[in-house]
Order: structure tokens, then C-alpha cells, then sequence
């Protein structure tokens, strides 16, 4: 099982300025082998891999002092990034997209180093010694598997802080039977989760709560200069302000992500299509709710506590399905927050669906795994009657 723990740096002013200096080297080599491969196939039609590259670079480090400080495997990570920006670029014409072509990186789009840990990164004690840097001051919020292996290292600036990210190896965990009971999830707006157990939970809404700031400061952003020193200024000020609500979203998801693998069993929740619902006039408060972060952390969470992660097909009637009698109500639209079957239930929509949706997973998952499962499904009979 692959991992990444990481955790937030606090170099002094002196290894600040020499990662910086870091970071616009290895944009410059990036910048320089993505211009040799496009100017090899403009003028010549010959194509340049990986390889032909990485033969180069002893030669190059040989002419360029600064560049020969650097650590080797570190510049060879940065030709794999641009060898895997246009392997990424073929595969999406083949696939019938129409990608952009990889172009250059600037100062504001180059932000990360990727270093082989054991080769010009290592750890010392508390600390992280680097290559041409030295130790660096680490917050270690949480301690590193000790049966763990450090693969690479991943040093990053995100709005002038730094990060180190360890990618790590770890053994498969063992099987672990979870006694909770399985739970239905329905995600949605008004509420952000609507438990099949009548429960809900309101959405945080951390980007609307920042609307007014972010108004503010985009206002001061457009009545200075472009480009002048006050125009970069305040252009940081709201990088920080946006990656202060991402890290809201993220630690919120978090939380309730534990929450859900530590207290079920079976969790069941819908596959949304979370890009068609952002083309619509609700796309700030979709992108808000961070649904698919949630799944994401919840579905590699669940293999350490013996849970499970059901999906359900987007196309499901969840909202429209009466659990009673299985008719599904045609007409049913977003402002119906309580309808009536023509059976006579009554049914407030968020609850329903949730129920549905479990019934649906569990149906879907006794027939998946067999009889090993039918008791698990039967438990459950007076919440999601069967379909």
C-alpha cells in the first residue's frame, strides 16, 4: 500500500533563499529539455525521449557550476516531469481528446522538487537534512510508520510556505473484521450528508463564509498595476486566502472521513457526476461541498479498519424511488422536499434516498460476494426494505 504523509517545513531566511534558488534551476532544466524536444520535431521531425536527455545531463553539469550543485537524481526526476507531461499529452490524443501542448513553466507555475530519499535527502534526529541546504526544521505532527519505506520526497512551496511530502511504502494491512453496522449516505447541498439512519449534517460552506474577503481583495487586485510590485502583493493575498479554505475543506473531510471508516461497517454512497452538476448555476456551492474529496479519503481509509466502500450508479432514482413499493415518481423536482407515493407513503427526500441507496449497495454486494453476505443484508431490512 502506497501513502504520503506530509508535513509543513520552516527553513530561516537563509535556506528559504537557497530552495528558492533550487526551484528555479530545476524550472530552468525543465523549461530548456521541453524546448529541445520541440525544436527537435519542428526542424527536424525527430523525436527526443527520456533517455536522450538524461545521457546529457553529466555534460551539462560539467558546463553549468550551478546546475552541478545540484543533486543528479533530482535533475532526472525533473526530465521524467517532462517526459510524463507528453505522455500524458499523446495518450489524450489518442483518446480522442484534444489536449494543449506542454508549455513552459514560470515562477508561479513551478513549485515542487522531486528527490530520491537517501540521495541528497535524509533524515537527521528531528530534523530533514537536504542537499546544498542542511537541516531544515520539520513540524512532525505525526510520526512515520515504522515499517515503512521512504521511496521519493517531494519538497513544495505553496503561497511562500514550504512542504516536504514522503511517499512511502507500506506492507498490506492485515484483515480486519469491523463490527459497526452498515449506513447509506446521501450527499447533497442542503445537507451535506443525509444518514440512512434519519441523521444529517450541514455543510461547513468555508468558501462562502470567505466570499466577502475574496471579494475584497480581488477588488484591490484589479485597481493596481498588473505586474507592479502592490499587483503581486495583493495577488498573495488571495493565493493565501484560497489555500486557507482549501485546507478548511481538507481537514473538515478528514475528520468525518475517520469518522465514517472508524464507525461502519458498509458505507454506501452515490457515484455523482460532480462535473455536469458544476456546469450549472450551483458550481460554487458544488465545488464548496468538496464531495468527491470526501469519497477519495473515505475509500483508502476503509482498508485499515475492515470497512467497505459501496457506489451506486449515478443513474439511480435514489430521490425518486419509493422504498415501500418501488414505484418511481416521474415528476419529482429539486423544490419537492417531501412527496407522497401513490401507495400513500410519505417520504422526505434526503432520508429516502440515503435508504436507497443502501438497499441498492447491499443488493449489489450479496450478489458480488455470494452467501457470505446475506446476513449482513437482512440486518438492515427495517431500514431499506428490499427493492
Amino acid at each position: 500500500m502506497n501513502l504520503t504523509y506530509q508535513y509543513r517545513l520552516y527553513p530561516h531566511k537563509q535556506q528559504i533563499e537557497s530552495l528558492n534558488q533550487i526551484l528555479d534551476l530545476h524550472r530552468e532544466l525543465y523549461n530548456a529539455a521541453l524546448e529541445e524536444r520541440r525544436s527537435a520535431w519542428r526542424k527536424c521531425h525527430v523525436s527526443i525521449n527520456y533517455y536522450d536527455q538524461a545521457n546529457q545531463l553529466k555534460e551539462i553539469r560539467q558546463l553549468r557550476e550551478d546546475l552541478a550543485l545540484l543533486n543528479y537524481s533530482s535533475c532526472q526526476q525533473t526530465l521524467r516531469q517532462v517526459n510524463k507531461s507528453f505522455d500524458g499529452f499523446f495518450r489524450r490524443i489518442q483518446s480522442g481528446q484534444t489536449p494543449g501542448y506542454p508549455r513552459f513553466k514560470s515562477r508561479q507555475r513551478f513549485d515542487s522538487v522531486v528527490v530520491v530519499f537517501g540521495d541528497g535527502v535524509s533524515l537527521s534526529a528531528t530534523r530533514l537534512r537536504m542537499q546544498g541546504i542542511g537541516q531544515v526544521k520539520v513540524k512532525w505532527h505525526r510520526p512515520i510508520p515504522e515499517d515503512a519505506e521512504i521511496k521519493q520526497v517531494v519538497i513544495t512551496r505553496k503561497c511562500d510556505k514550504w512542504y516536504v511530502s514522503f511517499q512511502l511504502e507500506l506492507p498490506d494491512p492485515a484483515p480486519v473484521k469491523h463490527l459497526g453496522d452498515p449506513v447509506g449516505i446521501d450527499l447533497g447541498l442542503k445537507n451535506l450528508v443525509t444518514f440512512s439512519t434519519g441523521e444529517t449534517l450541514e455543510p461547513p460552506k468555508f468558501f462562502r463564509k470567505a466570499e466577502q474577503k475574496l471579494r475584497i481583495q480581488q477588488r484591490q487586485v484589479s485597481r493596481r498595476k498588473k505586474f507592479s510590485h502592490g499587483w503581486r502583493k495583493a495577488v498573495k493575498q488571495v493565493a493565501k486566502t484560497h489555500a486557507h479554505i482549501a485546507n478548511q475543506r481538507k481537514d473538515f473531510n478528514h475528520k468525518l472521513s475517520t469518522y465514517l471508516a472508524r464507525t461502519y461497517s458498509f458505507i454506501a454512497v452515490e457515484d455523482l457526476c460532480v462535473k455536469g452538476l458544476a456546469r450549472t448555476n450551483l458550481s460554487k456551492s458544488v465545488y464548496d461541498a468538496g464531495w468527491s474529496q470526501l469519497i477519495q479519503f473515505t475509500s483508502y481509509k476503509v482498508v485499515n479498519t475492515g470497512a467497505e466502500l459501496g457506489q451506486v450508479d449515478r443513474f439511480f432514482p435514489s430521490s425518486r424511488l419509493c422504498r415501500v413499493c418501488g414505484c418511481v415518481n416521474e415528476w419529482l423536482t429539486l423544490s419537492d422536499r417531501t412527496w407522497v407515493c401513490v401507495c400513500g407513503a410519505v417520504h422526505d427526500r434526503d432520508p429516502n434516498a440515503a435508504r436507497n441507496i443502501l438497499a441498492s449497495a447491499l443488493s449489489a454486494r450479496t450478489v458480488r460476494l455470494g452467501d457470505n453476505v446475506v446476513a449482513l443484508s437482512t440486518c438492515v431490512a427495517q431500514e431499506a426494505a428490499p427493492l
